[in-house]
């Protein structure tokens, strides 16, 4: 259970505020907050309102006591590899999971989840193989050959929650939050293009069903099953047809696989379309084009939005009569900020949710 220094720690954080910084905000020095946010010292009220206004949230936010939780599994090994992330940006979206979890805890204590899929743990160990693994879960999905319509959908069908966020400006692509008795949640950085964004989410997919433990491979098992989950090596072979394969080619096969053209490549290497020498050729060509760094605007697609999430504000809004102010209070967050962390405007303003299997408790 939470305590009044670990809530106002993790309010700190969320907001990307260093330690020192915040103990000028709240007018105390850096060992007394060091204290407080480490349970050494009781918060008193007087500064208790202070931190509230400081961090944006209502006083009510430091009674909670949810347990808070550290770095999911993934997060270690990805913030190695992602030199540019810091970590007070990794502290700040570690909170904001927390903060998440904490709010759907609430929110489905007035509704249940009825997965569509069941979710299998499909364990690297065992399998040894991502692509076996992707094929594996297609299969035990009954998903049609060919490319994947609607990611989102599917791990929401799966009874995954997913979530899009800004990642407080960072370059986190996404990060799956699993914690007992709660739905896996997987929230994805909403500044990405979205084609990455059904990669990041099939990624973090597979760390969900093949990664319960860390490992040093962990990240590039997790790509490879991204890659051959929206792109089985068989149904995409015979796609880049017999000549060779070149930009052209890969252009014309991003809307229809719904990939970015950098991991057509990979798909077409893994089907054997490309020789060693053609791959490091496509390469040149993409850094030529500037490819690699930003794909040709005219292909671009809509970015795929999750339902789970709003059908459950809208469960509250619509069905259960609770007002926006009313959902602030019940999730301890400030009535001005929920409306666009959740972005509640299609809700407010009736528009249609896709079916999610959402059942009212009675």
């Amino acid at each position: 259970m939470a305590s009044a220094g670990a809530m106002l720690k993790l309010a700190r954080q969320r907001r990307g505020i260093r330690q020192n910084e915040a103990a000028v905000k709240l007018g105390v020095s850096p060992s007394d907050l060091s204290r407080i946010e480490n349970d050494a010292k009781e918060p008193g009220p007087a500064l208790l309102e202070v931190a509230a206004k400081a961090f944006n949230v209502p006083v009510g936010f430091f009674e909670l006591n949810d347990r808070i939780y550290g770095a999911p599994v993934s997060v270690h090994p990805m913030w190695r590899k992602k030199a540019d992330v810091s970590g007070a940006e990794l502290d700040a979206v570690i909170a904001e999971l927390n903060v998440r979890v904490m709010h759907l805890r609430r929110l489905l204590s007035a509704a249940d989840l009825n997965p569509a899929r069941t979710l299998p743990q499909l364990d690297i160990e065992e399998f040894g193989d991502p692509e076996r693994i992707a094929g594996v879960l297609r299969a035990h999905w009954m998903m049609p050959r060919g490319p994947v319509p609607n990611v989102t959908q599917i791990l929401e069908e799966a009874g995954i929650i997913v979530a899009h966020s800004n990642m407080g400006g960072s370059s986190i692509s996404g990060v799956t939050f699993r914690v007992p008795g709660m739905p896996p949640l997987i929230v994805v950085n909403s500044d990405q293009p979205a084609d990455r964004m059904r990669h990041t989410l099939c990624h973090e997919l597979g760390h969900i069903v093949m990664h319960q433990f860390p490992s040093p491979d962990m990240e590039k098992e997790a790509d490879q099953f991204a890659g051959c989950f929206l792109a089985p090596t068989a149904d995409i072979r015979p796609h880049f047809g017999t000549a060779r394969v070149d930009l052209k080619r890969l252009a014309a096969l991003k809307p229809v696989w719904k990939m970015s053209m950098a991991a057509l490549v990979f798909a077409a290497d893994r089907a054997g379309k490309l020789t060693t020498s053609q791959k490091n050729y496509l390469w040149q060509q993409f850094s030529m084009a500037k490819i690699r760094t930003s794909e040709p605007p005219e292909l671009d697609f809509p970015h795929e939005q999750p339902s789970v999430l709003s059908s459950l504000f809208k469960l509250h809004i619509k069905n259960l009569g609770y007002s926006v102010a009313e959902l602030a209070d019940i999730l301890s967050m400030s009535a001005d900020e929920l409306p666009s962390f959740y972005d509640l405007t299609g809700i407010i303003d009736g528009k249609p949710n896709r079916p999610t299997g959402l059942r009212v408790v009675k």
